[in-house]
């Protein structure tokens, strides 16, 4: 008796277009992963560094204004961040709601380009003097 596993059924798996989009958009969420994860372990412990030496908000801006590296620290941050989440918001809106295709692609991008521009308003709040 063969034990092996059975592959799925050819119709259940995405075919033409949309197999060569999920596998473009499975790689881009793997490399902003890999992008934010540096990024988030130096978030953390700057605002753990700032918290253990009591540091006001006030004193975080004053050593974040017009810095160009926390602007292109925070920008790459949030540039990986809205291409990440909404590939995730996709995948969960195709799986578990009525939306497909199209319908999925727009609410996610909305989302992404949200999380862009409310992401660079706070990079600049942040540094901009």
């Amino acid at each position: 008796m063969d034990r092996r596993p059975q592959a799925p059924h050819r119709a259940l798996l995405p075919q033409g277009r949309d197999r060569g989009m999920n596998v473009r958009l499975y790689v881009a969420q793997r490399l902003t992963a890999a992008v934010m994860v540096p990024l988030v372990a130096v978030h953390l412990a700057v605002i753990v560094y700032a918290t253990r030496h009591g540091l006001t908000a006030a004193d975080v801006l004053a050593r974040t204004r017009g810095s160009i590296a926390w602007a292109l620290f925070y920008g790459i941050f949030v540039l990986a961040a809205a291409i990440h989440a909404p590939i995730g918001i996709r995948t969960v809106l195709t799986e578990w709601s009525p939306l497909k295709g199209r319908s999925a692609d727009g609410v996610a991008t909305g989302i992404g380009l949200l999380l862009l521009v409310l992401g660079l308003r706070a990079v600049a709040a942040v540094v901009l003097p």
